[in-house]
């Protein structure tokens, strides 16, 4: 139910930014378009009170359609702020607009530490199940290919009443930020008037007409491996390597490691790039990310070297605040 319900998420994503993100985006603008796309957030933490097949597709479409113009939004309104910025600076606006970008991927990079916190504290001291690993070592990283039949045992599903206060909290940060975005952002537009009354069918095909630049054509294998890079860490590295060899209360911690290092990371490479250049940071992230596949490939997961386990999650954290802040950034200037 879990992957069938993250695959309707992500396929719901894709039709979203075609025919979702534009139009919603020229009748609502940028701001009421975040503040509406956030609430599906905390929509789905709502259907995750009553898991079951239906509260699970239905909210997972909401939050799949509402997750493509949320980002395209929040893109569009820093592309123009700091546009607006680098005038003002006198400064080179590709600059001002990654310095920007830096910023906003320190934020959303940091809800890895405040919701795996969150996660830990209350999943965590609320019982002691799960605080063993039920994986053997020797068949955890690369070897759980040979057993994976016994990966489902790894972990329990949490007690009902820490999980229900757990869920609380993501729909009250949901809540607060639309209210957050509501009262106090303002309403920026771009130079150019948008004409609303153009059809859906005008905005969908101007939009196709983009593909038509061929660097953004060459961006798109990068975005594709940044969601399988965070996939991979998220999903795999965390059951395979971390609750295999070390029990599912280290999870949280782990990924704690992986959002410290990237909000770290996104604010300086957003100020380093000016300096650098995009071509240095994306091979020293490419590095990064190689260096790290080839060691997981290599390392048998042992539960005695836990600072290793901590390694890879930090240095896959930095090449990750690379790849965001510098395609988003690049994706800006198409």
């Amino acid at each position: 139910m879990g992957l069938t319900s993250v695959s309707v998420a992500y396929s719901m994503m894709i039709l979203s930014s075609m025919f979702v993100s534009p139009t919603l985006m020229n009748y609502l603008g940028c701001k009421w378009t975040a503040a509406l796309c956030i609430s599906s957030s905390a929509i789905y933490s709502i259907g995750n009170f009553f898991p079951g097949w239906p509260s699970l597709m239905i909210t997972s479409v909401i939050i799949g359609l509402g997750a493509a113009p949320l980002w395209s939004s929040l893109s569009t309104y820093i592309t123009i702020v700091a546009q607006r910025q680098a005038e003002i600076d006198n400064t080179k606006t590709e600059d001002k607009i990654s310095q920007y970008f830096g910023i906003l991927i320190l934020a959303y990079s940091s809800a890895n530490i405040w919701g795996n916190l969150m996660s830990s504290l209350i999943l965590g001291s609320a019982s002691e199940t799960g605080n063993v690993s039920n994986g053997d070592p020797l068949f955890c990283g690369v070897s759980s290919c040979l057993n994976s039949s016994g990966l489902a045992a790894m972990a329990e599903r949490p007690e009902t009443g820490p999980l229900n206060i757990l869920l609380g909290c993501f729909v009250g940060l949901g809540t607060m930020g639309v209210i957050v975005i509501s009262v106090f952002l303002d309403n920026v537009k771009e130079e150019e008037e948008v004409d609303t009354k153009k059809s859906f069918c005008f905005v969908f095909f101007a939009t196709l007409r983009q593909l038509r630049d061929y660097r953004l054509v060459l961006l798109i294998p990068m975005t594709i491996y940044i969601g399988l890079e965070i996939s991979f860490l998220s999903g795999d590295f965390t059951s395979v390597y971390a609750t295999c060899a070390l029990g599912i209360h280290y999870v949280g911690f782990v990924m704690i490691c992986f959002g410290a290092t990237s909000s770290i990371t996104s604010i300086t490479v957003g100020r380093l790039s000016k300096y650098t250049g995009r071509q240095v940071l994306i091979s020293l992230a490419a590095v990064i990310n190689l260096s790290c596949i080839i060691g997981l490939l290599i390392w048998k997961p042992d539960p005695d070297q836990k600072a290793v386990f901590f390694v890879f999650p930090a240095l896959w954290g930095m090449a990750d605040a690379i790849w965001q802040t510098q395609t988003n950034g690049k994706l800006a200037m198409c």
